[in-house]
Order: structure tokens, then C-alpha cells, then sequence
């Protein structure tokens, strides 16, 4: 099985620190279709964006050119959209999930309370104004997932209905239904998630605690004991996907 790292969205910030960062989706190659984790910025967002979108362009100094999609990057490692049978949510936030109208076939699996948060469409504390009810504009099959069932290493864990062993890792923090996304890769584990950790220790502990919530230093604890496990973050420097594509 293989899994391919992409960048959904490519992000110049400005300030406090001039980071060039890309957004980590994942595309794992089972026998039954692809399964993609997160899905980046849609083609919908690069020809019609919404205000959050238009923000994040002039605040951040997003390159805008929809060949940076995840469709088109599917389409370029030869590989049919149709081939993407599920996609798997850290987070119902504009910039993690604005591809999916790009597979509308696609079954979509996220935490419950990610999907009520976002129907709500109320602005109850900062991290709400992420989310874009757009994306689920073309009612698309939702698997909504709430009750712990398993237990992944020292995380409570939700098992994903698939024959390869993926699991839902409940996050809350960032918004109130994040989880990270644990997937078995040989002898060891991909575990991207999400925003619920930074890629830099560059940032106060409190600023991180307020962006991304309470999880980080477990996390990088937990990475630091677990070799066999490929942390990935929600956003990577821009040097890490460089350093991906010399390895293919």
C-alpha cells in the first residue's frame, strides 16, 4: 500500500514570522479505491472564493492557481478522481476540506460534532470562522463518527470502517470535533493531526495552546517516544514536500 503526501494550499505568512508552509494531505492507495485525508483548497475556491478564502489570500500570500488542487494533483501521479472512493476529515475547516465538491462521489467521514458545528454556522468563538458551509453544498454520503470504540497506542480511538487499519484519534481543541488520522503503513503508522499540533516550537506555549489547542506537547512527547510513527502535522514547511518529491 502506498501513500502519497501532497500540498493542498501553499501558505506564505507574514507575521510574527515569515514561514512558507504547505497543508499536508494524505492519499493512501488500498484495492478498493483510494482513500484521501484532507482534501486542501477545491476548484470552487480558486473560481468562486468566499470572503475567509479572499482573507487568507491577502493576508498570507497564498499562491491562488487551482493546478495546486488535490484533483489535479491526483490526475497528474495518474490516477482517475474517480478512483477516490472515501475521504477521511481532520477537521471541517475551509482550507482542510474545501476539495470536497471535487469527488461528490466520494463518501465523507468525519466526527459528528465537526458536522453539527459546522450546519450551525454560529461564530462562537474564534476557530468557527474557518468553517465554509459551501463545502457540503452537494450533500455528499456522510459517515458521522462519535463513540470511542478502540484504543490506538495511549489515544482513545474510533476504528475506520476499512479493511486497512485506520483510526479516528479525538483531538478537541482547535475546533470542538478535530481528530488526528492514524493509518498503518507496514511495520509502523502515519499519524497526520491536524492542526492540533504545530510543525514549529518557533511560537510561545500559550499562542500555540490558543491556535491549536491543548494537545501539542503530548503529541511531540509521544512522536519522541514512538519512531515507528510519522507525525505529520496539518501545515509543514514547504522544504518538507520538496524533500518528498526527491524521494519519488
Amino acid at each position: 500500500m502506498n501513500i502519497h503526501i501532497l500540498n493542498g494550499l501553499t501558505i506564505n505568512t507574514r507575521w510574527p514570522l515569515r514561514w512558507q508552509t504547505g497543508q499536508v494531505c494524505l492519499l493512501v492507495e488500498t484495492r478498493r479505491g483510494l482513500v484521501l485525508v484532507d482534501t486542501g483548497l477545491g476548484l470552487e475556491d480558486y473560481l468562486h472564493p468566499v470572503p475567509v478564502t479572499r482573507l487568507f489570500r491577502v493576508c498570507m500570500r497564498m499562491p491562488f492557481d487551482p493546478e495546486q488542487t488535490v484533483l489535479r494533483q491526483i490526475e497528474r501521479l495518474g490516477f482517475i478522481p474517480q478512483d477516490v472512493r472515501h475521504i477521511v476529515l481532520t477537521h471541517l475547516h475551509f482550507d482542510h476540506s474545501g476539495g470536497l465538491p471535487d469527488f461528490p462521489w466520494a463518501r465523507v467521514h468525519v466526527h459528528a460534532q465537526e458536522y453539527k458545528d459546522l450546519q450551525l454556522g454560529r461564530f462562537r468563538r474564534w476557530a468557527d470562522g474557518g468553517y465554509n458551509r459551501r463545502v457540503l453544498a452537494h450533500q455528499p454520503d456522510l459517515a458521522l463518527y462519535e463513540s470511542v470504540d478502540s484504543n490506538w497506542y495511549e489515544f482513545e480511538a474510533i476504528r475506520l470502517p476499512f479493511r486497512h487499519e485506520m483510526y479516528l484519534v479525538p483531538l478537541f481543541g482547535h475546533t470542538r470535533g478535530h481528530c488526528g488520522v492514524a493509518i498503518k503503513h507496514g511495520s509502523g503508522w502515519y499519524f497526520h493531526v491536524g492542526d492540533a499540533a504545530s510543525f514549529t516550537e518557533e511560537v510561545p506555549p500559550w499562542l500555540l495552546r490558543f491556535v491549536v489547542g491543548p494537545h501539542h506537547a503530548r503529541l511531540r512527547a509521544f512522536e519522541a517516544a514512538h519512531p515507528e510513527v510519522r507525525l505529520l502535522t496539518g501545515h509543514m514547511p514547504l522544504g518538507f514536500f520538496d524533500a518528498i518529491g526527491a524521494q519519488l
